[in-house]
């Protein structure tokens, strides 16, 4: 019984961590969209320059 209830927990992790990387992977990937929108449409800053739509 014990190494059933092992491979299940084990199953768990697994499934949980692979989850857990996906959405990760997704996340990256709208930021990443997001940031490269970034340069695509800036707002124009003083003396008609394009600034930088972030503050740092």
């Amino acid at each position: 019984m014990v190494p059933i209830l092992l491979v299940l927990l084990l199953a768990l992790i697994l499934f949980g961590a692979g989850f857990a990387l996906k959405a990760l992977w997704w996340i990256a990937v709208i930021v990443l969209v997001v940031w490269a929108l970034g340069f695509v449409i800036r707002p124009a800053g003083s003396g008609g320059r394009r600034g930088r739509w972030y503050r740092w």
